[in-house]
């Protein structure tokens, strides 16, 4: 089956044209007003840790997404890291940690519309920071056998949870139906939410072994260079691998496409490092790992930046 080019395997995100201008107005003003409570409460709950953290963070879920593992049928996923950005950094440190994926992935690699950012911000970044934080929770004063377990769950509802946002907007839109949409949507991120949530615990687990206080209602203690450095060369060690990420269509490129609204995308304004390539080296796999390699130092130092700026205004 061939599918259209206007989607490449490693574009992720709801373009522009899949959403109504109003719905997708209405999900900026409502990432905008989460956004502006996440700034609010971080000033006030931002420690000395998070700021390398959250650049950390940022590095390795931007690297990670780029990774595409193949699920049953002909179709792929990727990790979305709301999650684990919530439970490492809390609600309000995990959606900015994502805020600076999320844009920096629509802005420079035109992964995800402009005018369709704030949906992404919401569905990637808000909601699935939300869940996890909620769940997690529920973890509070219990064995780390448990506490992984609540990670696990949080991750794979957390997938389907933003695929169910997902499916409402489009419904909204008035792009396919909702009785069409919810079942399709939710059907093959159920599978996706299985590597999610795998994904999630092991990376938990690493930092379990390595920094427990990270995950402790403790004040934990400060993030040393050799773990930063250690965190940054992971995420690179990650972006090596994206050359051999699948190429089979994610969730939403398969079910648009099974749906027959996947002409619907807008082109982009713009063109950068469209497809995580570099124009002059066109669909290579140097191409991919250095295109990853500026979206890493990129999305750390806006991060690390963010996380900067609200120390100085505490």
């Amino acid at each position: 089956m061939v599918f259209s080019t206007l989607l490449s395997p490693h574009r992720m995100h709801i373009p522009d044209g899949f959403l109504s201008l109003p719905v997708a107005l209405l999900l900026w003003a409502v990432s905008a007003a989460f956004l502006t409570l996440a700034l609010r409460h971080s000033r006030k709950t931002l420690g000395e840790r998070q700021v390398p953290l959250m650049g950390i963070m940022a590095a390795f879920i931007f690297a990670a997404q780029m990774f595409n593992f193949p699920i049953p049928g002909g179709t792929s996923g990727h990790l979305l890291g709301g999650v684990l950005a919530a439970i490492l950094l809390g609600p309000w440190g995990g959606m900015l940690t994502m805020t600076a994926v999320i844009m920096v992935q629509g802005i420079l690699f035109q992964d995800g519309g402009l005018v369709s950012m704030g949906a992404n911000l919401f569905n990637m970044g808000i909601l699935t920071t939300l869940i996890g934080t909620a769940i997690y929770r529920l973890g509070a004063h219990r064995s780390q056998r448990v506490k992984m377990l609540l990670a696990g769950g949080a991750a794979w509802l957390s997938v389907v949870g933003a695929a169910l946002a997902a499916s409402l907007e489009l419904w909204l839109s008035g792009t396919v139906a909702l009785a069409v949409v919810v079942p399709a949507m939710v059907g093959v991120h159920a599978v996706i939410g299985i590597g999610e949530a795998i994904i999630t615990v092991a990376a938990l687990s690493f930092v379990q072994r390595t920094r427990p206080d990270l995950l402790e209602d403790t004040a934990p203690q400060p993030v040393a260079r050799g773990w930063i450095a250690a965190g940054l060369l992971l995420s690179l060690g990650v972006i090596l691998l994206a050359p051999l990420a699948s190429t089979n269509p994610d969730g939403l490129e398969r079910v648009a496409h099974n749906l027959g609204f996947l002409n619907r995308e807008a082109p982009p304004p713009m063109h950068l490092l469209s497809d995580y390539t570099l124009p002059w080296l066109s669909h290579t796999p140097w191409s991919t790992i250095l295109a990853g390699v500026i979206g890493v130092a990129v999305v750390t130092a806006l991060a690390f930046g963010i996380a900067k700026a609200l120390r100085r205004t505490a």
